[in-house]
């Protein structure tokens, strides 16, 4: 976590104008203190990068029962070759990064 921290402090050259209601401020600064945080920026750094990694892991990932996943690598296994159809699909997911 120290490494971390380091490396971001090290590395920030982009900057987040925000504003925001006082209770709120107030409340993070609290929160950022109790938990022994230098200021507020490295508190509100550290929950948005803790955030943002669980939202992409969120809507990057499938998760299944292990009998689903079991049927579908039956599925693959059993698929003939693939037309062109699904060839042009996977190679339009590819250019758009998926």
């Amino acid at each position: 976590m120290i490494r971390t921290i380091i490396e971001s402090t090290i590395m920030a050259t982009s900057r987040l104008d925000l504003r925001l209601d006082m209770e709120i401020k107030n409340k993070a600064e609290k929160a950022s203190a109790l938990l022994g945080m230098k200021s507020l920026t490295e508190y509100v750094v550290k929950l948005m990068d803790e955030n943002a990694s669980e939202v992409i892991e969120k809507y990057e990932s499938i998760t299944l029962d292990n009998d689903i996943f079991d049927q579908f690598m039956d599925a693959c296994d059993k698929a003939d070759k693939p037309n062109k159809a699904l060839k042009d699909a996977a190679s339009f997911a590819k250019e758009q990064g998926f």
